[in-house]
């Protein structure tokens, strides 16, 4: 039997309300049934859908930057958490590391556990959810609200995207892997932003399109030259690393925000691995975070 946690830190996210990137107010819904299912792993419900969330956080977590991990496709927190590691090279820098797991849409006939990132009609508001879920994390553990990232792989990454253009207030920056900007999302893009952005793409990708424009997303190239411009940012360097992949950083003084966009050479649609590619994935991710 799970322990519920019923605290009044709930009762203030439901009234609290902040100025989101589009200039209009945030009212935060706050989740219910917030429970304990086992160690570090919990469930809980946003607009009645069920959703389960692994926390690996720091002994002190005041002050502690936090890390949404979002799953690809059919996956969950548990599969993420197995295939990144990401928590074990995160925490001991000091930050809180949540792995998400997706639902079913409540208007799709798939049975796939994900995310409504905009790439199809979706009726689930996840991003509702992980903004909620942010606000819980950060109330209830004393987090640094000023610095909240969401880290996604392939669908995840697509989402991560969403919540770049529709929770900016809230996302300090987020990092795709594998991933691509819904073109739905591409046309709700804003003229200005403030938001920094990590693409890691593979040049062997053959299970989505990433570095040229589709059906469902623009070039890459397009979507990294409208970050960087919309951030205000110029190119900062170009670099060989690992084996043979190129990663390009664009900054401004005075900005925190950065973008990056990183191509491993010979990769595939998976998270990048050192052994193969020569690249710390994560070592590079907490790189680029830290820029923020």
């Amino acid at each position: 039997m799970g322990r519920k946690f019923t605290s009044v830190l709930l009762v203030i996210a439901a009234v609290s309300v902040l100025i989101c990137g589009c200039g209009k107010k945030r009212e935060i819904v706050p989740l219910s049934d917030v429970t304990l299912i086992e160690h570090n792993k919990y469930s809980c419900t946003f607009d009645d859908v069920y959703h389960e969330f692994i926390l690996c956080f720091p002994e002190d977590t005041k002050g502690a930057p936090l890390v949404l991990m979002l799953h690809g496709a059919g996956e969950s927190a548990e599969a993420m958490k197995a295939a990144t590691s990401f928590d074990e090279a995160a925490v001991p820098e000091g930050y809180a590391v949540c792995y998400v797991t997706g639902a079913v849409d409540k208007g799709a006939t798939s049975p796939i556990k994900g995310w409504n990132s905009g790439t199809v009609p979706g009726e689930n508001n996840d991003t509702g959810f992980l903004v909620s879920l942010a606000a819980y994390l950060e109330e209830e553990y004393k987090l640094d609200k000023d610095r909240t990232f969401a880290v996604g792989f392939s669908y995840g990454a697509f989402m991560t995207y969403r919540l770049a253009v529709e929770a900016p207030d809230i996302f300090e920056a987020t990092v795709s892997v594998a991933g691509v900007m819904p073109m739905t999302i591409w046309e709700e893009r804003a003229e200005k932003a403030d938001v920094g952005i990590f693409q890691i793409s593979g040049s062997n990708d053959d299970i989505i399109p990433l570095r040229e424009a589709s059906a469902i997303a623009p070039s890459m190239e397009d979507v990294i030259g409208y970050w960087a411009e919309a951030d205000g940012l110029t190119l900062i360097g170009e670099e060989d690393i690992g084996k043979d992949s190129h990663i390009t950083r664009y900054g401004a003084d005075g900005k925190r925000a950065q973008v990056w966009d990183l191509v491993v050479n010979g990769g595939y649609h998976s998270w990048p691995l050192e052994s193969i590619t020569g690249i710390d994935t994560n070592a590079l991710i907490i790189e680029f975070l830290e820029t923020q």
